[in-house]
């Protein structure tokens, strides 16, 4: 067991020492900026799909669902990062709509896939341009190579904090 501790607490690098707690400023924080940039691409996507009936929670599964061909109850929830329970209701009001379906497994009736319907189909044809858009917006003057950074960056502090939550 301690060499397997040892190996995790070798994947960690260390820690950054950039801010200070005594001048500390919220809003130079990168967490800061990242969440304000996430919700103004959420608000935008929002707008611009709101013709379509659908909203950031809605559209984001049903991608997912596309992407995947069909995935499971569990893993739209990983995916997302939200519990059992709020996945459930996100699908209740996906399937009334009638963009979604759950399907149980006929192997394992444990496990529920979820499957886009037609209309589901239908509803995130404009999904991906939508996004591509926004996004693009967001990024204005930034080359490609500075794009390629900023995304190789974020790619680092996304395994950085993939391998302290393993650690914890």
């Amino acid at each position: 067991m301690l060499r397997d501790e040892a190996r995790t607490v070798a994947r960690i690098p260390s820690a950054a020492d950039f801010y200070c707690a005594a001048d500390y400023r919220p809003d130079e924080s990168v967490g800061y900026l990242m969440k304000r940039i996430m919700m103004s691409v959420v608000s935008q996507v929002d707008i611009r799909l709101e013709a379509h009936g659908l909203t950031s929670a809605q559209w984001g599964p049903l991608l997912r669902i596309k992407g995947a061909g069909r995935c499971t109850v569990a893993e739209l929830a990983r995916w997302l990062q939200v519990d059992a329970g709020a996945m459930t209701r996100l699908l209740d009001r996906l399937e009334k709509k009638g963009l979604c379906k759950r399907v149980r497994c006929t192997e394992d009736r444990r496990v529920v896939r979820v499957e886009l319907t037609p209309e589901g189909e239908a509803a995130i044809v404009d999904v991906p341009a939508v996004l591509c858009d926004v996004m693009n917006g967001h990024l204005a003057g930034f080359s490609k190579t500075e794009w390629l950074a900023l995304r190789s960056y974020l790619q680092r502090m996304l395994a950085n904090g993939e391998a302290l939550r393993e650690a914890a």
